[in-house]
């Protein structure tokens, strides 16, 4: 399947190259044979495009993956049949590898982006896609928080403007009371490079440019973009193989100083919305 994206929408092919090479390892830290058949079907010269997959940046990227997919089974175990709703999702497997035979799924992603993984990745059950930009409210429309609801930025929030990160917060705190949303942040020095265009592989292909970065001690600063934000919670990446990501890293992320050189991934819980009597006995939706 012949594919041509370029600028942010071709950094799916790149993360799912690197996840591919980890996935293919018979010692690999995220078992994800959908990535490989999906790199299997297409037709992209992601070697000439992208390089040789290096081991840390495979590693790292099956990592983030798999601190994902907890979080999504924490709130499964909760709400067996709630709605996970993938914002940007690309060509990322993580319904393949958590789903518990009753979850439901929307895939909210650009047309193009949409266009292409509905050839590359097998239509799946009670998995739902919508054309729709992030930044569009619509595809928070027919949600049921009652039911649950996990919203899951994969990659994503690094692209948009430090603005729209606050209001997609925002509209989901709103919105999806009760819920959770969580998301992964590159460092600002590394949204620094990536704006000067240093981001380069040695095949000459440049990351584009992301307008956001978080660093780890600025979390705490999330509670205050909507009252609604009930709790912000770091979700470490999970120990992986070797020397350099089984142990300096996760000594290093937690560390105050190193700490904020790491990418994170962080979850954020809506408050529930209860019923409060006023006055007058009339019933109001209280936050």
């Amino acid at each position: 399947m012949a594919v041509e994206l370029t600028g942010v929408p071709e950094t799916m092919l790149w993360t799912l190259w690197f996840r591919a090479a980890e996935a293919r390892r018979p010692d690999t830290v995220l078992a994800d044979p959908e990535a490989v058949r999906a790199v299997e079907r297409t037709d992209f010269p992601f070697r000439e495009r992208f390089g040789p997959p290096h081991e840390l940046m495979a590693q790292q990227m099956a990592l983030r993956a798999a601190a994902f997919d907890a979080v999504t089974r924490e709130f499964l175990d909760a709400y067996p049949e709630g709605t996970v709703v993938a914002l940007g999702e690309g060509l990322e497997t993580s319904y393949w590898r958590v789903d518990n035979g009753r979850l439901h799924w929307l895939t909210v992603d650009l047309p193009e982006s949409l266009a292409l993984r509905t050839r590359v990745l097998p239509a799946a059950p009670r998995q739902r896609t919508l054309a729709c930009d992030a930044r569009d409210p619509r595809w928070l429309d027919g949600l049921d928080p009652d039911a649950g609801v996990l919203v899951t930025a994969e990659g994503l929030f690094m692209y948009l403007r430090p603005a729209e990160v606050r209001d997609l917060i925002r509209a989901c705190a709103e919105r999806l009371p009760g819920g959770g949303l969580v998301f992964d942040a590159v460092p600002r020095w590394f949204a620094a490079r990536s704006r000067r265009q240093q981001l380069r592989m040695p095949t000459g292909w440049t990351a584009p440019p992301m307008p956001w970065g978080m660093d780890a001690d600025q979390r705490p600063a999330l509670r205050r973009v909507h009252p609604a934000v009930a709790e912000v919670r770091e979700v470490p990446l999970p120990p992986g193989r070797g020397l350099f990501w089984g142990r300096l890293a996760p000594w290093a992320a937690g560390t105050p100083q190193l700490g904020r050189l790491w990418p994170t991934v962080t979850l954020l819980r809506f408050g529930s919305r209860r019923r409060t009597t006023g006055r007058a006995g009339e019933e109001a939706d209280e936050t």
